[in-house]
């Protein structure tokens, strides 16, 4: 019987996937079985995402503020490492007693125009209408009037991080560039993020208004990746949202998926351990909302329900079960909050009414 030929990298890797297993999937079925995967895994997985920048000071400035009514909208920049700076907005509810500390969510944005999304940064109502609201994606204000301290970053190449548009001949991605662009300093794009999203945390902890033992981050789309990996991999935060992310490697990579990855999410040798579901088990038993909307054609229902479930296994071997929930909503590809506001509030606890 002859062996098939497989020439192009799209059948090499459908056959490659089809004939070879992960190596570290979970198959925990006790706490101590999933503590013991856990270390394993994420050990592996932080050699597979490279090397970290070094530290450097944050010197942190206020650029400006806007009174928007119950809360202050703060334009910061502060240093992540030596060669990058971050820049965000800080969302400060009003109306806080002396000495008094609220919770901190790391607000994560997705694809589009940056830090501006999620915080409802637009020309007019019209722009609400056109650039915010099909995607309910100004959660970070969600969160601010719900009583929380709000920072929303920047990621790198979106916002004011993009790169200058003429650095990428047309019809390119600019994350797959600015991700082979990195690659020469040695560094793989999304340990990058990571690290990004860590340094906001070291600066929400610093705040004043922060208790920086309460911390939660949520994120559509790439925020949900970005909340993935930053929840897997730093449990600084104890709440967190996914939305609109979770689903299967096949499905990304199938005919269906139609490449749904980019540079600025890509995770080396992620199908040598496990599955994207693998990394969110890092997370448990942490609280932990997924939402999945039902029209959404980005992340189909059927594959992230798929996901979701082997998500779950993780949550019952930890006899957790109670701290994972799903938002299964109507929706399209977009932010829902429906249960991830409660879930937020009910195990960070604000001190404020929604």
């Amino acid at each position: 019987m002859s062996k098939a030929r497989y020439l192009s990298p799209y059948d090499s890797i459908q056959a490659w996937m089809a004939g070879e297993r992960p190596a570290l999937p979970c198959q925990a079925r006790s706490p101590q079985e999933l503590a013991s995967w856990q270390r394993r895994f994420r050990a592996r997985l932080r050699r597979l995402l490279g090397p970290t920048p070094l530290p450097a000071p944050p010197r942190l400035a206020v650029l400006e503020e806007s009174d928007q009514g119950d809360y202050l909208r703060r334009k910061i920049v502060f240093d992540s490492e030596r060669y990058s700076s971050v820049s965000a907005y800080l969302l400060v509810p009003k109306g806080l007693a002396p000495g008094e500390r609220r919770p901190g969510i790391l607000a994560a944005h997705g694809h589009g125009r940056g830090k501006v999304d999620v915080c409802a940064v637009v020309e007019d109502e019209q722009g609400y209408r056109e650039q915010v609201a099909p995607l309910n994606y100004d959660y970070a204000v969600g969160f601010v009037r719900r009583g929380y301290v709000v920072l929303a970053p920047d990621w790198r190449g979106f916002g004011e991080r993009q790169s200058p548009p003429d650095w990428v001949r047309a019809g390119r991605d600019q994350c797959n560039v600015n991700y082979l662009a990195l690659g020469y300093a040695g560094y793989h794009l999304l340990r990058l993020q990571v690290w990004d999203a860590q340094r906001s945390l070291d600066l929400l902890q610093s705040l004043p208004e922060v208790d920086g033992r309460r911390l939660g981050m949520g994120g559509l789309s790439f925020g949900g990746t970005m909340t993935t990996y930053t929840a897997a991999l730093d449990r600084r935060i104890k709440v967190a949202c996914i939305s609109g992310y979770l689903s299967t490697l096949g499905d990304a990579m199938g005919t269906r998926g139609l490449g749904n990855f980019c540079g600025s999410q890509y995770m080396p040798g992620l199908r040598t351990l496990g599955e994207i579901a693998d990394v969110a088990c890092l997370i448990a038993p942490r609280p932990l909302v997924v939402e999945m909307g039902r029209q959404d054609t980005c992340f189909v229902i059927e594959d992230m329900q798929r996901a979701y479930q082997h998500l779950a296994q993780a949550y019952h071997a930890a006899g957790r079960p109670d701290r994972l929930v799903a938002d299964v909503h109507e929706g399209p590809h977009a932010w829902s909050g429906r249960q991830a506001y409660p879930w937020f509030a009910k195990w960070l606890g604000p001190g404020v009414s929604p």
